[in-house]
């Protein structure tokens, strides 16, 4: 005997299988504008000034930020416009030295990372470990062999922890 559920459903696992399936979308090939798009990405000119430019704006806004929370050791006998004069000054200072830092930063990592990924035609995690080397070298190399040294294994270490924090988000 076969029993029966009441409400007239079967419970076949063929037809439950394809009720759970989405829908199969044509493949859409890109229009002629992504392919220029995605060659001009491709550059690696173009990465590398981009990634200039945006680590320079966020350079921008820390040094803003940083700027503002600078209090002069000599507050007490300032009046609230020379208090105003020194933040001011100090958001200044902050701000271009934060944005030059972080635009040179952007710029050798995004470069050394596009040249090393173009030359090994692979992209993976070895990639950002030399471009985070090369970053972390010649940005500490003024402090000698030691320190480009140190630089290169703490941004390589920095980029990959980094990386592996984006990859697990996306």
């Amino acid at each position: 005997m076969a029993s029966s559920s009441g409400d007239g459903s079967s419970h076949d696992p063929a037809s439950s299988s394809e009720l759970e399936k989405p829908p199969l979308e044509p493949i859409r090939m890109p229009t002629v504008e992504e392919i220029r798009g995605q060659d001009i990405w491709n550059n690696c000119a173009v990465r590398s000034v981009v990634s200039g430019v945006m680590g320079g704006g966020l350079g921008l806004f820390m040094g803003l930020f940083l700027g503002a929370l600078d209090n002069p050791l000599m507050q007490d006998e300032m009046t609230a416009r020379q208090q105003f004069v020194y933040t001011a000054k100090q958001m200044g200072r902050r701000s271009w030295g934060s944005a030059k830092a972080f635009a040179v930063m952007g710029f050798v990592f995004s470069a050394a990372e596009c040249v090393v990924e173009k030359a090994r035609a692979k992209h993976d995690i070895t990639n950002t470990v030399v471009a985070g080397c090369v970053t972390g070298g010649s940005i500490s190399a003024k402090g000698g062999p030691k320190a480009a040294c140190a630089g290169c294994a703490g941004f390589a270490a920095f980029s990959v922890v980094i990386e592996k924090f984006l990859d697990r988000h996306t």
